[in-house]
């Protein structure tokens, strides 16, 4: 019997002595909002409340007197000036065994280990809680900027706590290697601002390129993505401008918007439930061509003129934690533009058929002087052989038919010595 017994006390000790043994609770706060460190206790009388934080008292809450009623609290007590002014229990609660504790407003600073220790008539009940603080991503941006000297994407989140994980993607795949700069700037509580930049490929002008960010408390992940396009048009004529949808956003939420150097102008929004919906001043100028659900989500822009409809068109899709969005740049060229243009080539052909025509004209004007030169010299050579014959010929008679003794001396002073010879 001895030993029974012993067994017996050994397990009544155990389970008195685990009775108020509670695991450990692990609590994630986020900053600027309300967070509830929970702790229950078996209700008894005369109970006095205190928390701690990293063993150091930063509540306490104790009756008045040994009255039971719930009016007879006194007041809360902050021993931390931290937590004055933002840390509560409920009174009316205490009575069904919950101290639980109420922090509002909740910063980096409240981290840490805390503890509830409640004294009753009963015994002592204590529970530790572990309270974690995050700033979960809100938002993510993504754009096409300049400022660097080249284009490249950028894509920012702005307090975030704790440093998140950036990655990036294009769509389609691209073999080249995507080479992103990342920096984490902290302000003064400690949030982080994300900026993540990505040189934009050249001679890949339709690329998708995708920005995801991850946190390490496991809390969802976001994407951002973007295209960027231009096209032209005509003024008076209808313009389709084009916007799709990656494949993994299903059932999105659509919004188009137009901005040309001013405060963006909402052109309409789309969704599964309501359909679409036109603002009054796009109404006769646009129209939804697209199948949404099935990822397109094109605009046609209907009579557009050069002045109101060239500038900026954004479509953006969006789902919960994922936004794609498509900006183009659309330029409606005006008839005047098109009358000079056209002017242009005119003048340019009126300028070539001239160049062509003096061309032409130098061309025939050497040919013919060429001709005519070679005819003139055709007609003078007889001539000139005729003229000459007449010279020559009374010369020969002259020697043959005369015997002149000028002509004799003349000629050859021979002659004339031969001649006063036969005289003598």
């Amino acid at each position: 019997m001895s030993v029974i017994h012993t067994w017996a006390c050994f397990l009544l000790w155990i389970s008195f002595a685990t009775q108020d043994k509670t695991p450990d609770v692990t609590v994630t706060c986020v900053v600027s909002e309300e967070c509830v460190l929970p702790c229950s206790f078996e209700p008894a009388s005369a109970e006095t409340i205190k928390w701690f934080r990293q063993d150091e008292v930063v509540y306490k809450m104790e009756r008045d007197d040994d009255d039971d009623e719930e009016d007879d609290w006194g007041d809360d007590h902050f021993e931390h000036e931290r937590l004055a002014g933002r840390a509560s229990i409920f009174p009316h609660l205490i009575s069904r065994g919950n101290a639980t504790l109420i922090l509002r407003r909740c910063s980096l600073k409240d981290r840490g280990t805390y503890r509830c220790h409640v004294h009753t008539s009963k015994g002592e009940h204590n529970a530790k809680i572990i309270v974690k603080v995050e700033a979960p991503i809100r938002a993510l941006s993504l754009e096409l900027t300049r400022l660097s000297g080249y284009e490249e994407m950028k894509c920012t989140a702005r307090n975030v706590f704790p440093a998140p994980h950036v990655t990036w993607a294009t769509e389609p795949p691209t073999f080249e290697e995507l080479r992103p700069v990342t920096r984490f700037q902290p302000d003064k509580q400690g949030l982080y601002t994300v900026d993540s930049r990505l040189r934009r490929l050249k001679d890949q002008p339709d690329l998708i390129y995708i920005c995801r960010v991850t946190t390490s408390y496991g809390g969802p992940a976001w994407t951002a993505s973007l295209r960027e396009r231009e096209i032209r048009g005509s003024q008076g004529r209808d313009l389709t401008i084009p916007c799709f949808a990656p494949p993994y956003l299903n059932n999105p939420f659509l919004h188009w918007t137009f901005s040309n150097g001013e405060d963006p102008s909402h052109i309409l929004n789309y969704n599964i439930n309501s359909g679409d919906s036109i603002s009054p001043p796009w109404d006769n100028h646009v129209e939804l061509v697209g199948m949404v659900l099935f990822g397109d989500g094109s605009l046609r822009l209907m009579d557009p003129k050069h002045t109101d409809h060239t500038g900026s068109y954004t479509c953006v899709f969006s789902v919960p934690y994922n936004t794609h969005t498509e900006r183009t740049d659309v330029t409606i060229d005006s008839p005047v533009a098109d009358r000079s243009t056209s002017g242009k080539a005119s003048h340019w052909w009126v300028v070539g058929l001239v160049i062509a025509m003096v061309v032409l004209t130098v061309v025939g004007v050497l040919a013919y002087r060429k001709l005519k030169g070679g005819n003139s010299k055709t007609r003078t050579d007889p001539e000139e052989v005729t003229e000459l014959h007449t010279v020559k010929d009374p010369a020969a008679d002259s020697n043959l038919n005369e015997s002149s003794p000028f002509t004799a001396g003349g000629t050859n002073g021979q002659t004339g010595t031969q001649s006063g010879a036969q005289l003598t």
